[in-house]
């Protein structure tokens, strides 16, 4: 699954397209080392095609290449670092 990174001034975006619908995160930066994941969005004909867990796990894998934390202020991204322990290393609060 390709995922898409746009960022614009301090917002930024992860995105794919499947079977022609779009999943996405997005994100506030607050400072180079820290961003607030804010949104996920998976629409129903993706939902259990695992799209919203390919989106949170390369958030956190562009965290640790960049060396930043995340605040996961989504409910989803929320629910994902507390099933994975492995991610608490670039997750904050």
């Amino acid at each position: 699954m390709e995922i898409m990174h746009e960022e614009t001034g301090s917002h930024g975006r992860y995105s794919t397209s499947v079977e022609g619908h779009t999943g996405e995160m997005t994100y506030s930066r607050t400072s180079p080392q820290l961003i607030i994941v804010d949104h996920t969005l998976v629409p129903d004909a993706l939902r259990g095609k695992g799209v919203g867990q390919a989106l949170a796990k390369h958030a956190i894998e562009e965290a640790r290449r960049g060396g930043w934390k995340i605040i996961p202020l989504c409910p989803f991204m929320k629910a994902q670092a507390m099933r994975h322990p492995e991610w608490q290393d670039v997750i904050q609060g």
